[in-house]
């Protein structure tokens, strides 16, 4: 789970990447996507700390593409 400090609070891109141990682009991508939860702020992504984690329980219960 990520930090107290975020906890509960509103993520970057740059602060997801370093958090799923992926490159910002990827998450970017994903975003532009809607393959994670995310939203628009001023033309900037942003994520929500709980729709994160959310979405990593999810990943990690789905079966795997063949």
């Amino acid at each position: 789970m990520l930090t107290n400090d975020s906890e509960g609070g509103i993520l970057t891109l740059k602060q997801v990447a370093e958090y799923l141990k992926v490159t910002e682009r990827t998450i970017y991508r994903l975003a532009a996507a809607k393959e994670i939860p995310a939203f628009k702020v001023g033309g900037t992504w942003r994520f929500r700390t709980t729709d994160i984690d959310d979405w990593i329980a999810a990943q990690s219960q789905k079966p795997e593409a063949k």
